[in-house]
């Protein structure tokens, strides 16, 4: 499973989808951001993506770890995210669906 990098220029909807993509496939994901325009956009992702989940019964939390990357031959500290489903449960048949918050960047 590759890691989802986020920018801080990442549409935070778009990251949102990859998500809840992985996290359908193998009940975990890792979401990798470097600086603070990056970390902001991919926790709002992690958000979303949660709403998007919730169809399917499927709810998740995260735990942020630093870790060291290398970037074109150069160190740099990221925070790396591990979301992971918590529980499961039967949603319900005609509950709406969430709309995501527009995009204010």
């Amino acid at each position: 499973m590759e890691t989802i990098k986020v920018s801080a220029k990442s549409r935070s909807t778009a990251v949102a989808g990859a998500i809840a993509g992985v996290i359908r496939e193998h009940r975990h994901a890792e979401v990798q951001a470097i600086g603070a325009g990056a970390v902001n956009q991919a926790v709002k992702a992690i958000a979303i993506a949660r709403g998007y989940l919730e169809r399917d019964g499927l709810d998740i939390a995260c735990t942020p770890t630093f870790v060291e990357v290398d970037v074109g031959g150069e160190e740099r500290t990221a925070v790396k995210f591990l979301v992971e489903v918590t529980r499961t449960f039967e949603p319900k048949p005609d509950a709406p669906r969430p709309t995501p918050p527009p995009v204010v960047d």
